[in-house]
């Protein structure tokens, strides 16, 4: 369900046109002339959709709702765990594994998939893992106990490792570069929406009926976005069938690793999610104790502050085309913190008010972040993505599970203690890349059009 990052002053631009996937270099914007994506598109350029092409509109649709699906199943019952620790006899911290179990299994299977995509098409892939992972929702409500509830959301959560990567490198082959951030910033929000009516759905079906029916409610709203996924989404006229040569995938994934651009990148996502994972996992046991005393049902639709994120993702290129993407990133780090400060008071307003900072924060840095990993990599995307999706999740789970502690050791100030740090760590990460560019241009290096995770000069200065 719903959904996105450091950067680079120099780039330097391979002097051969086919780099071999051990040693892509990421290609920026500005030298789209001499390398990346214009080796990939070449004649085909004009094939490419974008804003008021052909086919545009159904690609945007059929994506939007792959990201309600996958956010709406992947994190159905973060909004339940205060119910399902009531039924099941469990404490935050062991109820937090029905989210971090799906979590962490998405991390962990996301780049196999990925390399899947590579040989069989990221079509085919996102279509088999929204199929399988339906197919799971529609038996989690019926879990006997805790343990099978906890197994099944694994399950779910490797089902779903195939779709992110695999859209985020479909995205970077079929549109064209100019309109990429705004299509990644759609798909973004589409899991934005799928967190919030997840959350809100269950929220209130929970109150009426108990949780179960509410992850059962969940189950069909994924089943209806995976049909229309299937009937909208347009084939793939630029893919190119890659070989499933472990050596060779490992090769490229190694080639990912050892770039230091995409490194700070995957840094920046699962720090980002960190933050998101802890708050969102704790946030319904702050709000159903003292002082605020909410019902299930309204602490559920605490969760339309996804809105705010739905806004913010998508309008991730207009920030960057202002701001460069080194600007984007600092205003959405920025936004995050005030928003973790903010829902330190016991005000529900000044919680609301966290909630939309801290949401408006995350999704626009997510999908500035991920955007520039598309774009960075010119060669084996969809691994790219992969790693960049694997660190993510990892930081969902991690922050889920640490939030949970934290919260059980020194209630919600320990949360926000928590989140806090990993903000730091996303300004630190961003400042280091930004000194070490500096320092080290490099000859045959051209000026970077900045990244998500851009360390030079601002777009324009």
């Amino acid at each position: 369900m719903p959904p996105a990052s450091t950067g680079a002053a120099t780039i330097t631009v391979v002097a051969s046109p086919q780099p071999s996937p051990a040693a892509d270099a990421p290609v920026p914007a500005a030298a789209t002339a001499v390398a990346g994506p214009a080796a990939t598109a070449g004649p085909a350029e004009p094939d490419r959709l974008e804003p008021g092409r052909p086919g545009y509109r159904r690609m945007s649709f059929a994506l939007f709702a792959a990201g309600v699906a996958t956010f709406a199943l992947l994190y159905s019952t973060q909004a339940l765990l205060p119910a399902v620790s009531a039924s099941l006899g469990a404490t935050a911290g062991q109820a937090s594994w029905t989210v971090s179990a799906a979590t962490g299994a998405l991390a962990l299977c996301v780049l196999p998939l990925s390399a899947l995509s590579e040989r069989f098409g990221r079509r085919q892939m996102m279509t088999a893992s929204l199929t399988v992972a339906v197919l799971v929702g529609l038996l989690v409500p019926f879990a006997p106990s805790l343990g099978w509830l906890v197994a099944l959301r694994a399950v779910q959560g490797a089902a779903l490792a195939g779709l992110p990567a695999s859209a985020m490198a479909y995205l970077a082959e079929e549109v064209r570069p100019k309109a990429l951030v705004a299509a990644i910033g759609l798909f973004v929000a589409g899991n934005s929406i799928g967190g919030m009516s997840g959350r809100i759905l269950t929220g209130w079906i929970a109150q009426l009926w108990g949780w179960r029916a509410a992850l059962g409610a969940v189950g069909l709203l994924a089943a209806a976005c995976a049909v229309a996924f299937h009937f909208m989404i347009p084939k793939a006229r630029h893919f190119t069938p890659g070989s499933l040569n472990p050596k060779a995938v490992a090769r490229t994934v190694r080639g990912h690793l050892a770039d230091p651009l995409l490194r700070r990148l995957y840094a920046i996502g699962a720090l980002f999610m960190t933050v998101f994972g802890a708050v969102y996992t704790v946030i319904g046991y702050r709000l159903v104790a003292e002082p605020f005393n909410l019902p299930q049902g309204v602490v559920g639709s605490i969760f339309l502050v996804y809105l705010v994120g739905t806004v913010s993702s998508a309008a991730a290129g207009k920030l960057v085309a202002r701001l460069g993407r080194r600007g984007a990133l600092y205003l959405a780090v920025s936004t995050t913190a005030a928003g973790l400060l903010f829902s330190l008071a016991d005000d529900v307003a000044l919680v609301l008010l966290g909630l939309v900072l801290i949401t408006a924060g995350f999704f626009a840095g997510h999908a500035v972040a991920s955007s520039a990993v598309s774009r960075t990599a010119t060669k084996g995307r969809a691994q790219a993505s992969a790693l960049y999706q694997s660190a993510y999740y990892l930081g969902s789970s991690a922050g889920g599970t640490l939030g949970a502690v934290a919260f059980h050791a020194a209630g919600w100030s320990g949360t926000v203690s928590l989140g806090l740090l990993a903000v730091l760590g996303v300004v630190t990460v961003t400042l280091y890349g930004s000194r070490a560019a500096r320092r080290r241009p490099g000859p045959g290096s051209v000026p970077a059009a900045p990244t998500a995770t851009s360390v030079g000069p601002r777009h324009g200065t």
